[in-house]
């Protein structure tokens, strides 16, 4: 087997990456790398969906708990780590398989992008910390109206961050675009898209959501503040289904009203996804129509048709 190969799944939220990694896994000899901004962290799992042991079944896992929610952990630490694992995966023959929703961490590995070194400037961010989300973008948006199109506008955390390396280096760098002639995989790898219907994804996401609810999310949120310390202020920094458990739990919304922002704001994280993945020429697709058999047969036959 040619050891530089590598195969990525990605996909919206809810789309069943981490399950068709592990029947891919399982079929081609495989270990599988997540590349989810939030399941790096420990103690949490609920609120980001992390695979648990059973739903492995047996594959090894890489890049899931291995920072502290308290600390910020960055996309350049991300490549470092996820660079040595790739490298251990193919000495011993073993094919790496990816996995995650965050279209940067892989492009990052795969396409071998580096990032601008800038130290964290703890006054401008303190000082950053007491805007609102909207008055940081407008900021944004006046000093680099390029990198306020493609930035998260509800991200705090990276709106912050953004401005802090304008404030060192003038701008921030722009990152080169997958699937563009001049921009190479420094892997030889296959790039696998699930693709599902908006009516399909936003049932899944809500299904899903009934589940995290019922596994103890809110639970999970009132532990990481109570137990493990974490400020409600980092608790919202992680958006989607932290930050509205932790409004509610601080009595600023209902239960109702936390269900309802969560669905909203995992309908937009999956319209985001797909902005981005879209950019990427080199990924090839695959409709899944809920049909969990059909993907993993059309996904098994684009593997043996990569490895032969």
């Amino acid at each position: 087997m040619n050891n530089n190969k590598l195969i990525a799944i990605i996909g919206p939220t809810a789309s069943g990456k981490s399950d068709l990694a592990v029947f891919l896994a399982k079929k081609f000899d495989g270990e599988v790398i997540s590349a989810d901004s939030r399941q790096v962290y420990k103690y949490m799992d609920i609120g980001t969906g992390k695979i648990t042991q059973k739903e492995m079944k047996g594959i090894p896992h890489y890049m899931l708990d291995v920072a502290h929610p308290s600390r910020q952990f960055t996309v350049a630490q991300f490549k470092r780590k996820t660079e040595k694992i790739i490298k251990d995966i193919q000495e011993r023959g073993k094919m790496p398989i990816f996995a995650g929703g965050t279209g940067l961490y892989i492009d990052a590995v795969i396409y071998d992008i580096e990032f601008p070194h800038v130290e964290a400037n703890k006054k401008l961010r303190k000082k950053l910390r007491k805007k609102s989300k909207e008055e940081l973008y407008n900021i944004l948006k006046e000093k680099d109206p390029r990198r306020a199109k493609t930035i998260q506008k509800e991200n705090k955390r990276r709106l912050i961050r953004a401005l802090e390396i304008i404030e060192e280096l003038g701008k921030v760098p722009e990152i080169k675009i997958p699937g563009a002639k001049e921009v190479k995989p420094v892997y030889d790898a296959l790039i696998l898209g699930i693709k599902v219907n908006k009516e399909l994804l936003h049932e899944r996401i809500k299904k899903r959501l009934n589940i995290r609810l019922k596994q103890g999310m809110i639970e999970e949120v009132k532990k990481l503040r109570k137990e493990i310390g974490i400020s409600w202020k980092r608790l919202e920094n992680f958006g989607l289904d932290y930050i509205w458990p932790a409004k509610y739990l601080q009595g600023e919304i209902n239960k109702e009203e936390m269900k309802e922002n969560i669905l909203q704001d995992e309908k937009k994280y999956a319209r985001r996804q797909m902005v981005w993945f879209k950019r990427n020429t080199d990924i090839k697709w695959i409709e899944f129509n809920g049909n969990k058999k059909q993907l993993q047969k059309e996904a098994a036959a684009l593997v043996e048709k990569f490895l032969n």
